[in-house]
């Protein structure tokens, strides 16, 4: 397994894409719902997606919060829910194993919200180094394991829209999955490492 890849051949690569359903979770109802699904899952992708400022000094608050199994992706808008207790429970339940990248910032900004410990949480940026992997963004990281490119495209778009555009939704899925996917596939490889 290569352990870096440049732009150039990262251009070269097919698009990935999330191949399951996207659920949008914007009432406490729908919470309730999409985290009792949750709850029964052992190992599930996360991330969230912050609404940018390009004023100095501004801050906002996380607007989204992805957790996707490997066929459904559950994009919670905490912009309109805050964060119910359902979705707490599932961030602290240490039964549940979340894999996410750059999980420190994801913690700093939910704490911005919620004083919570997030539980079981294996942060990718350090895991994949344990297979020689040196790379440490999530594009190049996929990349280099399937051969495909994660576009950026949406990133700084507007989290806290009214509705999220299609290609929104889809771009928040497949960073959720891909953190999943990518944990799956290292584990299969090497499993005295997870």
């Amino acid at each position: 397994m290569v352990s870096t890849i440049s732009k150039d051949q990262m251009a070269a690569l097919p698009p990935a894409v999330f191949p399951g359903r996207i659920v949008v979770v914007q009432t406490l109802k729908e919470s309730e719902k999409a985290t009792s699904y949750l709850d029964k899952c052992p190992l599930i992708g996360f991330d969230t997606e912050t609404r940018p400022t390009f004023t100095k000094g501004q801050q906002r608050k996380i607007a989204l919060m992805q957790l996707s199994t490997a066929d459904t992706c559950f994009l919670f808008r905490l912009n309109y829910i805050d964060i119910p207790d359902s979705l707490m429970n599932i961030l602290i339940n240490p039964d549940i194993c979340k894999v996410g990248l750059s999980l420190r910032d994801d913690f700093s900004a939910i704490s911005k919200r919620m004083p919570l410990e997030p539980q079981n949480f294996v942060e990718l940026q350090s895991f994949v180094k344990k297979f020689g992997i040196e790379d440490n963004s999530l594009q190049r990281i996929y990349a280099i394991l399937f051969g495909e490119k994660i576009s950026k495209g949406q990133r700084l778009s507007n989290w806290e829209a009214d509705v999220l555009s299609e290609a929104q939704q889809k771009y928040a899925a497949l960073d959720a999955w891909a953190c999943l996917r990518i944990y799956q596939k290292l584990v299969r490889l090497n499993p005295e490492l997870s």
